[in-house]
């Protein structure tokens, strides 16, 4: 995976207003799919929103969860860990914010950035992170194993669209509490941050493969997340549970 070379838009042959009709068909989906998985209770899903300041994350939770059931769906956003939080190993938080049979459970950030920050910031060992690659492998499977399904998304958008939508924090009174002067900080470490995610991309996507989600334009961003969702809770094949008979 090269993500210098990995688009961040769609092709031009792609028509926006028709995909956007497809967006609200496949939402109507998703909110039978949830409502059929909450019902049957055997299976839940884990959706890992990862990718660089502005990529999106909070206005594709917006969109892609707008027709699900809040009692079937809830999103947790994980910070700088706090000091209790440091007193325990690294999935300890994590693996408490993990959904129960019949819920979407959806990550804005998640344990990657464990991997990602310590990696970037060199405040943790090679050794110690090269023994977060291997936990996170087996805790993803031991979340398979148990009928959480994992979906990785990461937002790829480019640095130029990244300035602009800072701009916009700066310039749109209803976007300015959004606005973090550390953003940019962060920004000139953009090729550290981007090898890193190659990474673990190439780590952590063996057994679950990530998604690398174009994301420079709103729409297109929300299409293929909401696809891969629906595609993957179709394949499940759930069904409402029958109504239990109760004998005199």
């Amino acid at each position: 995976m090269n993500l210098q070379k990995t688009p961040t838009r769609a092709a031009e042959n792609i028509d926006k207003e028709d995909t956007k009709k497809e967006i609200v068909q496949m939402l109507l989906e998703l909110e039978e799919l949830q409502a059929t998985m909450y019902a049957e209770g055997k299976h839940s899903f884990l959706v890992i929103l990862q990718g660089m300041d502005a990529s999106g994350k909070d206005g594709t939770i917006r969109k892609v969860f707008s027709s699900v059931n809040p009692m079937g769906c809830s999103v947790t956003s994980f910070k700088a860990p706090t000091p209790i939080e440091l007193e325990h190993d690294f999935l300890w938080r994590i693996h408490l914010q993990t959904p129960e049979r019949g819920m979407i459970k959806v990550f804005n950030r998640s344990h990657y950035e464990d991997i990602l920050v310590p990696s970037v910031e060199k405040f943790i060992s090679e050794e110690k992170i090269k023994e977060r690659f291997e936990a996170i492998v087996n805790f993803e499977l031991l979340l398979e194993q148990n009928n959480t399904h994992v979906l990785k998304f990461y937002l790829h958008i480019s640095q130029e669209e990244q300035k602009e939508r800072f701009q916009e924090r700066l310039e749109i009174p209803e976007k300015s509490w959004k606005h973090n002067p550390n953003d940019a900080k962060t920004s000139e470490k953009w090729p550290d941050f981007m090898k890193v995610y190659e990474e673990i991309f190439k780590r952590c996507g063996k057994e679950n493969p990530w998604n690398i989600i174009p994301a420079d334009q709103n729409w297109y961003r929300d299409y293929l997340i909401t696809k891969t969702i629906v595609d993957s809770m179709k394949k499940l094949k759930m069904e409402y549970p029958k109504p239990i008979s109760i004998k005199n």
